[in-house]
């Protein structure tokens, strides 16, 4: 089933609550729920470390939040994860390491517009664990290709769970380490990755796509084989307006953009108003407009988001929450405009 757009309102998942009822409340709120990643409640909520489940070679420090990885460990537990590769529920988020997740799944959600999982991808969790020489286990090429085929295992799996609640489930592959991809990481440029990610969907199911609050080449992100594509617009509307080209072809072929249009920063939310991030929004729209995007079929293909996660406010979750408020509350406002909803 297509993943709905309409100017509909979702949002990215990792969220600053402390308390599991009210980020699941908050998730509830808008159109497209998820279930929420909350780093501060647990450890084991953090996108890292679920990601890390089951993963041989894994160095989970709970106590300490420290998450690294061991070539000698992943040899020793290696046939280990192999003799359950054909076992759906073993690459599925467990309690232990979610017990958000497994409270959405006992929600009654078939009458939503749609419903949406999340799990990290192999180029930010494979820049972000680091072995015992310091060096990512992305540029370690015997590590790398079993990553690639571990993460998809995951995502399919969490899929079909969700499917099972809401024919109209989606996920988004978490990848904030894409904007690194080709300044930071020396020996794996675009063209290998370019190969990765186009082997890593070709095992997706879907439909499937990227979240990142990241600047990363859009070419290359747009021209991956993505069903939606999520992002900061707020900070990063110049630039991907730029990019017309490639908005145009990814719509083309179906696409469906998430517009991350409310900061969640405490400073930088209360500078702004529901006027002014129209506004805002609606520059970046006319830019493409006028490039040759169709705004009908714009329209037709936007969902709207918050524009990024933030657990650093100094109050905590409630800046985020009123941005929740924020994108419903623009979200009617725009609706109204443009599809007399």
């Amino acid at each position: 089933m297509p993943i709905p757009g309409n100017l509909l309102t979702t949002a990215m998942a990792v969220m600053p609550h402390t308390n599991v009822d009210r980020a699941l409340e908050t998730a509830l709120s808008l159109d497209i729920p998820f279930w929420p990643q909350l780093p501060n409640y647990s450890y084991y909520e953090d996108m890292y470390v679920q990601a890390a489940e089951h993963f041989p070679g894994i160095l989970l420090d709970v106590k300490n939040k420290t998450l690294r990885f061991s070539l000698e460990k992943f040899i020793g537990e290696f046939d280990e994860t192999m003799s359950h590769f054909n076992e759906p529920e073993y690459f599925d988020i467990s309690k232990t390491y979610s017990e958000v997740y497994h409270r959405f799944l006992s929600l009654d959600l078939s009458d939503r517009p749609a419903i949406r999982g999340q799990l990290e991808g192999p180029i930010s969790f494979g820049f972000n664990i680091i072995d015992g020489n310091d060096r990512p286990i992305l540029f370690d090429d015997t590590i790398r290709p079993f990553m690639l085929e571990f993460m998809a295992k995951r995502i399919n799996v969490q899929l079909a769970r969700l499917k099972k609640l809401n024919e109209n489930a989606f996920m988004f592959i978490d990848e904030p380490g894409l904007q690194f991809l080709f300044s930071a990481m020396s020996g794996y440029g675009d063209i290998k990755a370019k190969g990765d990610l186009d082997l890593f969907f070709s095992q997706l199911d879907r439909p499937r796509g990227i979240h990142l609050c990241g600047n990363p080449d859009w070419d290359f992100l747009l021209g991956l084989d993505l069903d939606i594509l999520s992002l900061d617009v707020y900070t990063n509307a110049e630039i991907f307006s730029s990019y017309a080209k490639s908005v145009r072809r990814f719509l083309d072929r179906g696409g469906v953009i998430v517009w991350g249009i409310v900061p969640t920063g405490s400073e930088t939310f209360e500078k702004e108003n529901i006027p002014s991030l129209i506004h805002r929004l609606e520059e970046t729209w006319q830019a493409l407009i006028k490039k040759g995007i169709d705004r009908d079929l714009l329209l037709e293909k936007s969902l709207l988001s918050p524009a990024t996660c933030c657990l650093v406010n100094p109050d905590r979750e409630k800046t985020v929450e009123k941005a929740f408020e924020t994108i419903k509350l623009l979200s009617g406002e725009l609706r109204g405009k443009y599809l007399n909803v």
